[in-house]
């Protein structure tokens, strides 16, 4: 078989930029993708953040100080590169400042659909001048999805992109981009009329993402589940319609994970390493996460972690009512790292003031922090109301750290009840989402962790899974070769 070329878009990328699991995954699959001989190429904004990191970048000649003309006004881009740690894959960089030396990756500001549509443009671009045909272009989420619309307008004339395909991957539905009707003739986008759902143009809007879902070549979403529920239930925001409406239907592909960073036997951020059969170094890092709370270790306590953002989406409502009962009733650490909803934070640096030596928060994130806490806590709480995957349920497993889980999305396609008498199973996983579910599932767990023999025969059943990238981007593989009019199985 040719080998595959392939041109990833994304908003943020590890170890560059993240806000979430967008970032973990882009990374890995550009990595993984490379491994297997194709020529896959990711391409992001280059944020004042970015910058301000240890990265090296390097000037791509062909393309610099491009002129793209938004409307009335013209701005300029220059493309870098920089290699992604510990390999010979590069990272492509679109520098912008007037868009992209911004405090925060993402914005409220008026212009922020513009800054999109221009890196989106600023890729095609990039791609005309490197002469770089690609196969598939794979454009992740809002922030890419008006790729097909443009290929079949604005750059319909460039045979470069004759044979190009293009996948969009939901990350998460409920971000959709939506921009005034207006910005069709602010953007150039007038020639693309046609193409756009003349509903939303009535309504006097744009909406990225269903453009993406209406004219690429496929749509994927992050799991199995989560593709079942967009389109069937109001998890789809609003889209199921438009989803059920694709004659190829949506391809939920799990992520995977990336072990040469998330994994207790080699975790770079760790000082103490373990395995399963030698369990000695999570206490020793249970040890060292209680202490950076300033948190009491007592042997008998198990330690549940939550590192999140902190929003409604992830089932922290639930926890206003039934923490502080849990508390009371049972004999366990708590220790939290993330940022969000004000009334969220609020909880739980109210819960570490009363519960002092019990409940630890630490708000914002903290890399190594993070992996520290997965490698030295006994459970990871994740209730999220709706979760399109999720990286730390996987995250947890191999680490030992049994979650306790919604079922839901991701969570349901990667986490196993645990069932005592047969021993299979990986963690606690509760059906409904309310108050009594939730404490039902925390109550279990910590009776599962009174009983040593069963809490360690839990623990390996956990470090067995494999959730490796090695096996997902098989998936996604195949996508790319049946889009291509190639099956894979022939050789």
């Amino acid at each position: 078989m040719p080998p595959l070329t392939v041109c990833l878009l994304t908003s943020e990328m590890m170890p560059f930029a993240k806000t979430g699991g967008l970032a973990d995954v882009a990374g890995a699959l550009a990595l993984e993708l490379a491994q297997r001989g194709a020529d896959a190429r990711a391409f992001m904004p280059l944020y004042g953040s970015v910058l301000q990191g240890p990265w090296k970048f390097a000037p791509v000649p062909e393309v610099q100080d491009v002129a793209i003309e938004l409307g009335a006004t013209k701005y300029a881009f220059s493309l870098l590169t920089s290699n992604l740690p510990g390999s010979k894959t590069r990272a492509w960089f679109i520098d912008c400042p007037k868009f992209f030396r911004r405090a925060s990756l993402y914005t409220n500001d008026p212009d922020e659909y513009r800054r999109f549509v221009f890196f989106t443009r600023a890729v095609i671009e990039s791609c005309q001048r490197l002469h770089f045909a690609p196969a598939i272009f794979h454009c992740n989420d809002w922030h890419a999805a008006l790729v097909p619309l443009l290929l079949r307008t604005a750059y319909s004339w460039d045979k470069l992109f004759a044979g190009s395909r293009s996948v969009l991957t939901i990350h998460n539905i409920g971000y959709q981009g939506l921009m005034p009707a207006s910005a069709a003739l602010e953007l150039d986008l007038s020639p693309s009329e046609p193409l756009l759902d003349a509903a939303d143009l009535a309504d006097g809007i744009i909406n990225p993402l269903k453009s993406g879902i209406l004219l690429a070549d496929a749509v994927t979403t992050v799991s199995p589940t989560y593709a079942k529920e967009i389109c069937e239930t109001p998890l789809g925001m609003g889209m199921e319609q438009t989803l059920r409406a694709r004659a190829d239907g949506v391809t939920g592909i799990l992520n995977g994970v990336d072990y040469r960073l998330w994994d207790p036997r080699v975790d770079p951020q760790l000082k103490v390493h373990f395995e399963p059969d030698d369990l000695s170094g999570k206490l020793a890092n249970k040890y060292q996460v209680l202490a950076a709370h300033g948190l009491t270790f007592v042997r008998s306590r198990p330690l549940i972690a939550i590192v999140s953002r902190l929003t409604d989406q992830k089932g922290f409502d639930l926890l206003h009512e039934a923490l502080p009962a849990l508390l009371e009733q049972r004999d366990f650490n708590l220790i939290v790292l993330g940022s969000g909803e004000a009334r969220y934070e609020k909880l739980f640096a109210d819960l570490a003031v009363q519960y002092a030596g019990r409940v630890g928060f630490r708000a914002g994130y903290d890399e190594a922090l993070a992996h520290l806490m997965e490698a030295g806590s006994d459970m990871f709480l994740m209730p999220s109301r709706y979760e399109p995957c999720g990286l730390n349920q996987m995250y947890s497993l191999r680490y030992g750290t049994i979650p306790i889980v919604h079922k839901t999305g991701g969570l349901a396609d990667s986490v196993q009840h645990f069932d005592p008498a047969s021993g299979r199973g990986t963690g606690c996983v509760f059906n409904d989402f309310d108050v009594g579910a939730i404490s039902w599932a925390m109550n279990t767990v910590f009776d599962w962790y009174a009983n040593t023999a069963l809490w360690k025969k839990l623990m390996r059943n956990a470090m067995a899974q494999d959730f490796s990238w090695g096996r997902q981007v098989l998936e996604y593989e195949a996508l790319y070769r049946r889009l291509q009019g190639i099956d894979a199985s022939k050789k």
